[in-house]
């Protein structure tokens, strides 16, 4: 099989947790593999001496890969396929080197082994790029069965308990609204990957049903990082607040988080301002700081305390540079709690020689 990089706007968010195809490894399985091939190499490495300092950096480049497998999530294609191309690149340079004369008979099985090992992974990755192509092509392009279930068990908010959907990617999925925001009725509908285009999509499933009194968007970074244009993920920002005050929902926009490159010693995969370049991220963010004043919006400024005085996410509130750890999202809920209750406190009556006036 012949691997070629998968298109990026395909291999961003996939889920890990989708079902593996059938007759194929699971991606527990495929990372328990993986891990075994680093240990081959590193063996054989050794038993070769003439292998052993050209080829520490495919060796490490495989191990820093499965490292990140296994802290992100087995679903993302993109790290396979870096994997893989180590494992390749470290049998070409096996075979092309000089071996020592006898060459032992463990070292010959640990290769056979790691070409096993390599046949093994090739056929889970053509299977898991199926997998991504059969997901561009769904009907449920945007995830809504993601929240269907729970969407259908929310009844209608509760009095003086207004409701707020936080709208958003991985950042607002992973962020456990009950222990920031207790006793609120505050509902996450945040999906991993998403770009604000899904997000428009099913922006009247999971959130005007929902009835809340505002919506708290976060969106964005990933658009950035599939190459998605400004002026679209503008317009796809304008379309949800449009969708919003249509429904007397009071939308909320949230500046775009930093990103930075500090972590990326740790794993490579961590260098994060390629993908999202820090002048793009700000661009949209002053962009989004006028839309708020012209349109007379909330602004929630994350970014400001988020990032260090070179632009980057400060290196101890986000260990993979792009998603905030619990001391970020401990900076970002009051922020965000100021800005709800600032957008939903209910608004003083105005009255005219003792005459209430009414208020548009």
């Amino acid at each position: 099989m012949k691997l070629i990089p998968t298109i990026a706007f395909l291999l961003t968010g996939v889920s890990a947790q989708s079902p593996a195809p059938q007759g194929t490894l699971t991606e527990a399985q495929a990372v328990a593999v993986y891990e075994r091939a680093v240990q081959l190499m590193e063996s054989t490495g050794f038993a070769i001496p003439n292998l052993t300092q050209p080829a520490a950096p495919l060796t490490e480049s495989a191990r820093q890969s499965v490292l990140s497998l296994k802290g992100l999530g087995g679903g993302n294609p993109d790290v396979h396929y870096q994997f893989l191309t180590s494992l390749r690149a470290y049998l070409m340079l096996a075979d092309a080197v000089r071996k020592p004369n006898p060459f032992p008979v463990e070292a010959k099985r640990q290769l056979v082994e790691l070409r096993d090992a390599l046949s093994t992974s090739e056929t889970y990755f053509e299977a898991l790029i199926e997998r991504v192509y059969r997901a561009s092509r769904s009907s449920d392009r945007d995830n809504l069965a993601r929240y269907q279930d729970s969407n259908a068990r929310i009844g209608a908010p509760a009095p003086n308990r207004p409701r707020v959907v936080f709208l958003g990617d991985s950042i607002t999925d992973s962020w456990r609204l009950n222990e920031y925001f207790p006793d609120k009725d505050f509902i996450n509908r945040g999906i991993g990957g998403q770009i604000t285009g899904q997000m428009l999509g099913r922006f009247n499933a999971d959130v005007i049903r929902l009835k809340p009194a505002a919506v708290l968007i976060l969106a964005g970074t990933n658009d950035i990082a599939r190459g998605v244009s400004l002026s679209a993920i503008q317009d796809n920002l304008a379309m949800m607040a449009d969708l919003a005050v249509a429904h007397q929902i009071k939308p909320i926009f949230a500046t775009l988080l930093p990103v930075s490159d500090y972590h990326k010693n740790t794993n490579p995969s961590y260098e994060r301002t390629k993908a999202r370049p820090l002048a793009v991220i700000r661009n949209l963010n002053q962009w989004l700081n006028e839309f708020c004043r012209v349109r007379n919006f909330t602004f929630v400024n994350y970014y400001s305390v988020l990032a260090d005085p070179s632009g980057q996410f400060k290196s101890d509130l986000a260990q993979d540079g792009l998603h905030p750890d619990p001391p970020g999202y401990r900076l970002m809920a009051p922020l965000a709690l100021e800005a709800i209750n600032k957008t939903i406190a209910p608004a003083p009556a105005a009255q005219t020689q003792g005459k209430k006036r009414r208020l548009f």
